[in-house]
């Protein structure tokens, strides 16, 4: 481990028929102070045009690579495979980004100027541009080492990097923690790689710092409602379709189960009963949350059967 002055960046994301959002981020990205040197677009299969969108933008201060998956594999599964292409390449760290996160122009170069660290996950900091919070809430550690859900900037440390505990979309991956840590899990497919790859990051001995003014324009969930159980916080958005809810509850249940065992997983596994249970009355639920939890309990990962 070290430090290197230039590291070879491929910014990565994957997308399916959202060829606006696909072509915007990849503007944001020609736009950069510190352009990356690569960008790696997985295509989940698009029925619309977004590969012709992409192969349309000209002019570009780096390598565009857009590849096309055999089917939809998910963000996972898309994520994986960009990010396998890019360190084929011979790049030294991985920007992760989604479709609609969207760089400001310096966001790239303030995550570098203050000195590369191959053995630490400097990442962005995600704003909603509606609600000017943040996209989604951020662990940060205090100066006791005990860390707090920090929901906008106001929350944040007086100090340009901050210490924080996970990172997923803006996170800047290295070549060494890729090899240390391993693949991305695909089989998750969506809703889990976010929480699964950053808690082997942090079991493998790295470590997380955010940059305050590395900044992404990323919309945040609209109906996020939060419970706090001593040091359990327990997320979930309302109202979302029936396979994000299944995605999210598998994905957590069985993570839950890597972490900590029967016990914590089995707490999980009510606490999504009874939320769901409380915040969608009127509309019954249960045959989604029983593939869930069944699928999750059994380690059944992949693309749920009932997903179209």
């Amino acid at each position: 481990m070290g430090t290197r002055l230039t590291p070879k960046i491929a910014a990565i994301f994957a997308t399916m028929n959202r060829s606006q959002h696909a072509a915007t981020c990849v503007q944001a990205l020609a736009k950069q102070t510190l352009p990356p040197n690569l960008v790696v677009v997985a295509d989940n299969d698009s029925k619309d045009d977004t590969i012709a969108a992409l192969h349309n933008l000209s002019d570009l201060p780096f390598s565009l690579v857009v590849h096309r998956m055999p089917q939809n594999l998910g963000n996972a599964g898309g994520i994986e495979e960009a990010m396998k292409i890019a360190f084929e390449m011979d790049i030294d760290a991985v920007w992760i980004l989604d479709d609609d996160s969207w760089p400001r122009d310096n966001a790239l170069e303030k995550l570098v100027i203050h000195g590369w660290r191959a053995e630490v996950v400097r990442h962005s900091l995600q704003l909603d541009p509606q609600t000017g919070l943040f996209t989604w809430p951020l662990p940060i550690y205090d100066d006791s080492g005990n860390w707090k859900l920090s929901w906008k900037s106001e929350d944040l440390p007086d100090q340009e990097l901050c210490h924080s505990r996970a990172a997923w979309t803006g996170a800047l991956i290295s070549r060494e923690i890729y090899q240390a840590v391993g693949r991305v899990l695909g089989e998750l497919f969506i809703r889990g790689e976010d929480e699964e790859y950053p808690w082997r990051i942090g079991k493998s001995g790295f470590t997380f710092e955010l940059v305050k003014t590395s900044i992404l324009d990323h919309p945040g969930p609209q109906n996020l409602r939060h419970w706090k159980f001593r040091n359990w916080h327990f997320m979930l958005e309302r109202g979302i379709s029936d396979w994000k809810l299944y995605y999210k509850v598998r994905n957590m249940i069985w993570l839950k189960r890597q972490q900590t065992g029967f016990m914590k997983a089995l707490l999980m596994t009510f606490a999504y009963l009874l939320t769901v249970s409380l915040m969608e009355k009127g509309r019954n639920r249960l045959h989604v949350l029983f593939h869930a939890a069944r699928d999750g309990w059994n380690g059944k990962l992949g693309k749920w059967e009932h997903h179209v």
